[in-house]
């Protein structure tokens, strides 16, 4: 069995219009689909939020936490389009209470546009499941580090932040996961992100517990695949404005490489 971490100098790529993919060698694969913030041209006329209200709720940046990992998928289409994290029938927002109480669009989407927006969630899925089961194939077990950021400022731009008792800098939701195959591997990661993170609060299961691609993959790789669903707080820019702490931001994408080593020995010890 392979189990080299090694990038391959013939590493594949692939892009269309829903996400792009990176394919080098090692059993972690890394997803940011919710780093996307491109509308297809029919719909992009039809959307009633303005840019910054969909920047903020998306996940701008997390494409460079997923970057430290040799093989991943980034979405490049807004969850506004499509999120790639619900279930496939509330993928598409139809109606505010969908969207955290925002009216999305100006007048409804047809069964026509709704269908096409499914098509690629549909390809994104069949693209996720070739992936893993080449790493399962090839390597016995993977992890998939679904990578996401989260608001706690949500009351405006000069109000209190959310309380950090509830709030972790970095939240790993393992909902899904049977914790008790995982345990070392979990445990591990959780210590090793907080020893190296800028900020050592990193907590399971206390904001987040996980979205649907981790239970997907769980379902669909019962004994093989391990989801690990990271929220990072978004202390390293302003959910405000999108400006970005480049030092902060780099800290946290040094500390996440820094669990991959542990990561790949805990699959196969």
């Amino acid at each position: 069995m392979a189990r080299g971490f090694a990038h391959r100098a013939d590493a594949r790529h692939e892009g269309n219009m829903t996400f792009l993919l990176d394919e080098g060698d090692g059993p972690i694969v890394a997803t940011a689909i919710h780093d996307g913030h491109v509308l297809r041209a029919e719909i992009a006329n039809m959307i009633k939020l303005d840019d910054e209200t969909r920047r903020r709720e998306e996940d701008p940046h997390t494409s460079r936490l997923a970057a430290v990992v040799p093989t991943r998928l980034v979405a490049r289409r807004s969850r506004f389009e499509v999120d790639l994290n619900r279930p496939r029938d509330r993928s598409v927002y139809v109606r505010p209470e969908d969207a955290w109480g925002l009216a999305v669009w100006r007048e409804p989407l047809s069964e026509e546009q709704i269908a096409r927006s499914l098509q690629e969630y549909d390809a994104f899925y069949a693209t996720l499941e070739r992936v893993l089961r080449e790493r399962e194939l090839r390597y016995g077990r993977f992890v998939v580090l679904d990578l996401h950021s989260y608001n706690h400022r949500r009351d405006g731009a000069d109000a209190p932040s959310a309380d950090p008792a509830t709030n972790p800098e970095i939240n790993i939701g393992t909902g899904t996961l049977d914790r008790a195959r995982w345990a070392k591997l979990v445990d591990r990661f959780c210590r090793e992100l907080a020893a190296a993170a800028p900020v050592p609060d990193v907590r399971e299961n206390v904001r987040f517990q996980g979205g649907y691609l981790s239970r997907w993959v769980h379902e669909t790789f019962r004994d093989t695949g391990c989801a690990l669903a990271i929220e990072v707080k978004k202390t390293f820019m302003d959910e405000w404005t999108d400006q970005v702490d480049e030092a902060r931001l780099e800290a946290l994408v040094t500390a996440l490489a820094s669990t991959l080593p542990g990561l790949t020995e805990e699959l196969f010890s």
